[in-house]
């Protein structure tokens, strides 16, 4: 115990004075929100990474997906290298630089707003990340419960506000170069602890041989499958695709991961970064999703809800509360690392959209820099406090409508921003009325389908298969509908060898060397 407590407090005594030093990077808007787009290759990917993989994969996602398909729900883990890292750094990362660059872009809302000259789509975007947002936030918290109950027996609501307490002083404190540094500290953590917890977990089974043996003879329900947890696609290989896509896909479309590639470095850093990203994934992502692959082992000691389903939160505490106390200590800071870090980056994206996309200009007229400084803190404050209040209520009552919320989150900001963001990156034939339609279907899909999955008729009975249809609609609709209504003119360069982040690199330099003489 006295370990375990030493670690976590080695931890937030990091954490803390990371934001500390951070803080003379924080005089002005440009540095507390995008570190004066200056971060290099290496916390950028990292950044990346622990934004995208939080409490929510580790402990919710793996456990689930790793229960319903058994190993091959690595597929998700490696659809989240190749797919959601690798290409969206290639595709996204060099275009959204320079152009969020050229037209001055702090935000996704901005990027809209001045893309397609329009304060309607500015507005109406941060509306939905405001919206969207913090129900995802309050999701951070529910992996952290009930891994530190088994390693302090802790209460829930005392996990939550201590994480709360410590996210917010180092976000405050430092802004985005306290949690890219932050973040790249934490990823060091994961991805150690993440292979040393699945080395412990196979070798409590017998070893590899002897666990993939016993897990190939548990039968998959509704499957006459031979050996279903241990076949390469699994024993429902449309929903599993459903996941990849949703998991996958999701990133390029979501502002907080979006934002990664407005703060780097230009020149080779995209490229840099991008290698880097992808290995972080496949070793995090694809090592938790490995590690779930296993849970149907311990399916006689795993908590089964009132409906006969097992509590898939509690499927990747139950494989870890037979290891050593060290290595527990390990998983915790693990944990805590991916929740502060997903935590931070998600309340800096909803502090700075809602003070420079609906505050500004509309709520209050006229905002120095210093103003601007002053309401995003508050505001961080503010949503970190909603958050953690809904992540409480969800927990100690019945209300089902916060928890359909947190799930649809992904799906909708994704299914409303991945294709007007997307083509408007590499199209100057892109309209209004596209990105308008693309934002209606998107949040209407999703929160339709979850407003009937409450009354008992879902339109689509997976809100994962919901939220993956609605991020491919989005990439139809818009170039589909551009072709019959007006496009908004805007010039954009078309793709060349040396890529557009290799362009903007060699004005720099050009306007350095100019200076130095």
């Amino acid at each position: 115990m006295v370990a375990k407590i030493c670690m976590v407090l080695i931890f937030v005594g990091v954490a803390v004075g990371v934001g500390l030093y951070c803080r003379r990077t924080t005089t002005s808007v440009d540095g507390f929100v995008l570190g004066g787009r200056n971060v290099g290759p290496w916390m950028s990917a990292f950044a990346y990474g622990t934004s995208y993989f939080s409490a929510v994969v580790f402990v919710g996602y793996a456990g689930q997906f790793g229960w319903k398909y058994g190993i091959a729900a690595v597929w998700a883990g490696i659809g989240n290298a190749i797919l959601g890292s690798l290409l969206a750094w290639w595709v996204l990362g060099p275009r959204t630089r320079e152009m969020t660059h050229r037209l001055g872009a702090t935000t996704m809302p901005e990027f809209f707003g001045k893309r397609f000259k329009s304060k309607g789509l500015r507005i109406a975007s941060a509306a939905i990340i405001f919206v969207f947002l913090i129900p995802y936030t309050a999701s951070v918290y529910n992996g952290l419960s009930r891994l530190f109950g088994m390693a302090f027996g802790l209460p829930y609501e005392v996990c939550v506000i201590g994480m709360a307490v410590i996210t917010c002083l180092y976000v405050v404190l430092g802004g985005y170069m306290a949690t890219v540094m932050n973040d790249f500290l934490q990823g060091i953590v994961m991805l150690f602890g993440i292979v040393a917890v699945i080395a412990a977990v196979i070798l409590n089974n017998g070893g590899f041989s002897e666990a993939i043996t016993t897990l190939s003879q548990i039968p998959a329900e509704g499957s006459q499958m031979a050996g279903p947890f241990v076949s390469m696609f699994g024993p429902d290989l449309f929903n599993l695709l459903g996941v990849v896509v949703l998991t996958s896909l999701g990133t390029w479309g979501l502002p907080q991961m979006v934002q990664k590639f407005y703060a780097i470095k230009s020149g080779p850093a995209v490229k840099q970064g991008a290698i880097i990203s992808t290995l972080f994934a496949f070793v995090v992502a694809g090592g938790s999703y490995f590690l779930g692959g296993f849970g149907r082992l311990y399916a006689d000691k795993i908590e089964i809800g009132p409906t006969g389903i097992p509590v898939y939160d509690s499927i990747i505490p139950t494989m870890l509360s037979t290891l050593p106390d060290i290595l527990i200590g390990i998983v915790i800071v693990l944990v805590l690392s991916a929740s502060m870090s997903t935590l931070s980056s998600l309340v800096l994206t909803s502090s700075s959209t809602l003070t420079l996309d609906l505050l500004q200009s509309n709520v209050v007229k006229k905002m120095s820099e210093q103003s601007k400084l002053g309401w995003m803190r508050v505001l961080i404050v503010v949503f970190i406090i909603v958050s953690a209040a809904l992540a409480l209520v969800q927990y100690n009552s019945s209300i089902t409508f916060i928890a359909q919320l947190m799930g649809i989150s992904w799906g909708a900001l994704a299914g409303a921003f991945l294709g007007p963001f997307l083509w408007g990156l590499y199209s100057g034939r892109i309209s209004k009325a596209a990105v308008w339609c693309s934002f209606i279907v998107g949040v209407c899909l999703t929160c339709g389908n979850m407003v009937l999955t409450l009354m008992g008729t879902p339109l689509i009975a997976s809100p994962i298969n919901c939220g993956a249809l609605a991020m491919l609609l989005s990439l139809i609709i818009v170039p589909v509908v551009s072709l019959f209504t007006k496009s908004v003119p805007f010039e954009v360069n078309p793709p060349s060898p040396e890529g557009a982040i290799d362009r903007e690199y060699q004005h720099e330099l050009a306007a350095e060397r100019k200076g130095a003489e």
